[in-house]
């Protein structure tokens, strides 16, 4: 992570005063990771919404974070954005997802370099959140799990409503910051600092890696 960013308690007076961000999440005892839409829509630069050299970079550092935590026995959810036709599409103000994101095309598909369908459980969303309307509560409630890492793009749209849905349905909510990309880096930025203040703790992957292998230990 870069070391002059700051997505900690350290912020302006105003919200430091009214203790935003003066207390931490921490670490639960049965994690998962959440993959949100690393879809080939936002990460083939085919593709209108898959030109950002920032998802990519995200991409490659999730990549390596599944590997090590399917390695580690970590239960690990991956969604992706589509629907049955245009019928079933809500009103996105986003034309490339409203034009282009219909089940079975190229932007629907998953990244080759994040799923892995014999481990994952891989499933479809229809609104920004990976809670929102999907099976995936049950998935975590099977697993027992208490903590989730959340990782994916886009960072200030569905990365973002998937920490809050994370957060409102009671899970500690570690949110690993390189593993999450974003257009814009302004954009990143402000919605990473804003949702430490708030709803979650904010690591790096390195920091995610070291998680995961105590959970490993304990676990032997």
């Amino acid at each position: 992570m870069d070391k002059h960013r700051v997505y900690g308690p350290s912020m302006t007076n105003a919200f430091e005063a009214a203790t935003y961000g003066a207390l931490q999440v921490g670490f639960g005892e049965r994690p998962a990771i959440l993959v949100v839409d690393y879809q080939k829509g936002f990460t083939d630069p085919a593709c209108t919404m898959g030109k950002s050299p920032r998802i990519h970079a995200a991409r490659d550092r999730t990549a390596a974070l599944l590997r090590h935590g399917r390695r580690c026995g970590i239960p690990v959810a991956s969604c992706y954005t589509a629907y049955h036709s245009s019928q079933d599409v809500p009103l996105w103000k986003v034309a490339a997802v409203r034009n282009g994101f219909l089940e079975g095309s190229h932007e629907a598909e998953m990244d080759d370099l994040i799923a892995d369908p014999a481990y994952d459980y891989i499933l479809r969303k229809t609104a920004p959140s990976i809670f929102f309307q999907t099976p995936l509560t049950g998935y975590l409630t099977k697993h027992r799990i208490d903590t989730v890492l959340v990782t994916g793009c886009v960072t200030s749209g569905c990365v973002r409503a998937s920490i809050i849905d994370a957060f409102s349905s009671g899970y500690r909510t570690i949110v690993v910051e390189d593993c999450c990309g974003d257009p814009g880096q302004e954009e990143h930025d402000a919605n990473i600092k804003d949702v430490a203040r708030r709803y979650a703790d904010v690591i790096s992957s390195e920091e995610a890696l070291r998680y995961l292998d105590d959970i490993r230990r304990r676990n032997s």
